[in-house]
């Protein structure tokens, strides 16, 4: 079955980021000129998804207003001849995607926020996608696990290698045999301490599940930070369904952290030909 719905968790609060995101939501924080979500539905959209499900808490009107139609300033571009600003609004939300929001009313995890979006999900394999996670490619993340997806029929997490110390921030992949990126899972750990991960193989937020997934979420069992957690569940899946990580072609900046993220804004500054040039001549002088 082809992989037609991503699932966009978008309930969190930001906290990371306040008093930034005291009025705003963190996944509307600009990396360049685009908030960080319009990324990751790019992406989405470039891997062939037709259905967008945004899991929404209060206080995310931005967000959605952002992927709405806003005819006033449509009209204003149009009269003032901005063609160029006015197809860059208008090519935000295609004509051909479908978009579609729920509420998670508590902020009880990931788990139970991806249980959320289980009634649009319906009986069918689904993408999620983490904006937090901004990757820079040239054959998007997902696309590329799609295509894994496609040989493999089961589902999977993007996986990446990360330095020892840092297990306790990811979810960690006990590995298996690996053929060609592609990692069998043996078992997944939630945050573990370095002396407690079975590797350093880290899951990041790209992941393709099968809908039995939601029989383990909708136990809502609490794990790590007393959440409902997807690596928990995707653990309990692994008793009757393979499980793989695949370690996609790209890099990956951390824009839930805000180092990774003024990184990410320089990297992705610097591939515009006509901020490159004066953008490296003040960082020198900066660093200088």
């Amino acid at each position: 079955m082809k992989i037609k719905k991503a699932v966009f968790p978008v309930a969190g609060l930001g906290t990371r980021f306040l008093p930034a995101t005291k009025a705003m939501p963190k996944e509307m924080l600009p990396v360049v000129d685009k908030p960080l979500i319009q990324y990751a539905v790019e992406e989405a959209l470039a891997s062939g998804i037709e259905q967008i499900i945004f899991v929404t808490g209060s206080g995310k009107s931005a967000l959605e207003d952002h992927f709405d139609t806003n005819r006033e300033l449509e009209r204003i571009l149009k009269e003032k001849q901005k063609d160029t600003l006015l197809r860059s609004v208008q090519s935000i939300v295609p004509e051909s995607l479908n978009i579609v929001y729920t509420r998670q009313s508590k902020p009880l995890g990931l788990g139970h926020a991806i249980w959320c979006a289980r009634d649009i999900v319906g009986d069918e394999p689904f993408a999620v996608l983490l904006a937090d996670d901004l990757l820079q490619s040239e054959v998007p993340p997902l696309y590329q696990m799609i295509n894994e997806f496609d040989r493999l029929r089961s589902s999977m997490v993007a996986a990446m290698e990360v330095p020892s110390e840092e297990t306790h921030k990811y979810g960690i992949i006990d590995p298996g045999l690996e053929i060609g990126g592609t990692v069998q899972v043996v078992n997944m750990i939630e945050k573990p301490s370095p002396k407690e991960a079975p590797s350093n193989l880290a899951v990041i937020g790209r992941y393709i599940l099968t809908p039995r997934i939601f029989k383990h979420l909708e136990r809502h069992q609490k794990g790590a930070g007393d959440e409902i957690q997807l690596t928990d569940a995707m653990s309990a899946l692994l008793a009757e369904q393979p499980i793989f990580g695949y370690k996609f072609k790209g890099k990956r900046y951390d824009c839930g952290d805000k180092v990774g993220f003024q990184v990410a804004n320089m990297a992705f500054a610097l591939e515009r030909p006509e901020m490159r040039e004066e953008l490296i001549e003040n960082l020198r002088d900066l660093v200088g």
